[in-house]
């Protein structure tokens, strides 16, 4: 028997029909392209070519059944072919589940980068034709839980995170057709290999010790040891927490945040020199020059009644915000603030500023987190390192 040879280049077919110019006349070309495949794929099957009498022949035509399929460029009507028994199946549309599969990506990952709903379904209709609900956007979203739940469980016992970044960002939630604010813990880790590592997240309702102490008892359920230095702002129920749940641990207060707090109790105007000043203090190479820098500011200014809460402020805050001294110079400017975790909290509002209003906390769950494992694969990539030693 004769066997019809029809070797068809998948990703090429795709290629140029995506590049054309899709009428009814090119999509019929391909709804015959593909029925003619499917028609080999069943004599090949059967052993036997049509008004055939094979001695070895399998089974029996019965006919056709018809059969949408929706591709990237639009839905075609295929006539697929099939056989008394029943057994006869066609590979193409297992073929292109790889593409319907790597079309769903791309729409989940137009929602994880911040393109609302709305605009992704009118993407799906401008190329397919074809109309997809918003529903179906959102029932997408929902098979990133497992992934993410798995990411913000694994184990961070095989890693020593020296370092450890938390911060705290408010978002909009629907709750009991109200609009709630609710709080996102966020925490980032910098391990032994001076590479950066998003060790978890959670949504919770309020920014307080006891919700503070709650998310750090979940970092150390999954092996989180107590870091040599936890740098974050000067929120009260988060300073508490961190006494309470890390021993031996030091807290550096975020410098930035610091000399806002300074600034914000000094006059307005004529004070450019008294800031250049203060700014200079934890900018020091050394905390010998740091300490004299701050002693120097507080004998100048803390008999002037404009600056006496700033001077009372850098004095009682001092030694918190200059623990950073204690580490290796070359991690100093990277240590003394949180600026590392406010761009990522920055990339994080930057998407979720699209949805504005979250129907409910899962949701908030689901796309923070996607958006988090996405900016935690990008980061320190390959032999790259957060800090850069002098002997590198």
């Amino acid at each position: 028997m004769t066997q019809l040879q029809f070797n068809l280049d998948f990703e090429k077919i795709k290629q140029e029909v995506f590049q054309s110019d899709l009428n009814d006349v090119v999509k019929s070309s391909i709804v015959l392209l593909f029925n003619e495949y499917m028609e080999m794929e069943r004599n090949q099957y059967m052993k036997s070519a049509p008004y055939k009498r094979e001695e070895d022949r399998k089974d029996y035509r019965n006919g056709y059944y018809e059969r949408d399929l929706v591709l990237n460029i639009g839905k075609v009507k295929l006539k697929v072919p099939r056989t008394r028994s029943g057994e006869f199946s066609t590979e193409l549309f297992e073929k292109y589940k790889r593409c319907d599969k790597a079309f769903l990506l791309s729409m989940l990952e137009m929602v994880i980068n911040g393109v609302s709903t709305r605009k992704v379904t009118k993407v799906v209709e401008q190329l397919c034709g074809e109309k997809v609900s918003k529903s179906m956007v959102s029932g997408l979203t929902k098979k990133l839980d497992p992934i993410v739940k798995e990411w913000a469980q694994r184990p961070l016992n095989q890693q020593y995170y020296n370092y450890i970044y938390v911060d705290a960002m408010c978002i909009k939630v629907r709750e009991y057709h109200r609009v709630v604010s609710k709080a996102v813990y966020i925490a980032l880790g910098v391990n032994s290999q001076d590479k950066r590592e998003i060790l978890g997240f959670k949504v919770a309702n309020t920014e307080s010790k006891e919700t503070w102490s709650v998310f750090f008892k979940y970092l150390k359920s999954r092996g989180l040891q107590a870091p040599k230095l936890v740098i974050s702002d000067a929120h009260e129920g988060l300073k508490a927490a961190i006494t309470e749940s890390f021993l031996n641990t030091s807290w550096q207060r975020c410098t930035v945040h610091f000399l806002r707090n300074i600034i914000k109790e000094m006059p307005k105007k004529g004070s450019k020199e008294a800031r250049d000043h203060l700014k200079e203090i934890f900018k020091a190479p050394t905390a010998k020059i740091s300490r004299m820098l701050k002693n120097e500011f507080i004998e100048k200014y803390e008999d002037d009644n404009k600056y006496e809460k700033a001077t009372k402020t850098l004095d009682e805050g001092y030694e918190d915000a200059a623990q950073f001294y204690t580490e290796d110079k070359d991690t100093h400017v990277h240590i003394r603030t949180t600026n590392v975790l406010e761009r990522l909290n920055s990339e994080v509002r930057r998407r979720e500023s699209v949805i504005r209003i979250f129907p409910n906390i899962d949701s908030a769950f689901r796309l923070i987190g996607a958006v988090l494992m996405d900016c935690d694969e990008a980061m320190d990539p390959g032999e790259k390192r957060f800090f850069y030693r002098d002997e590198d």
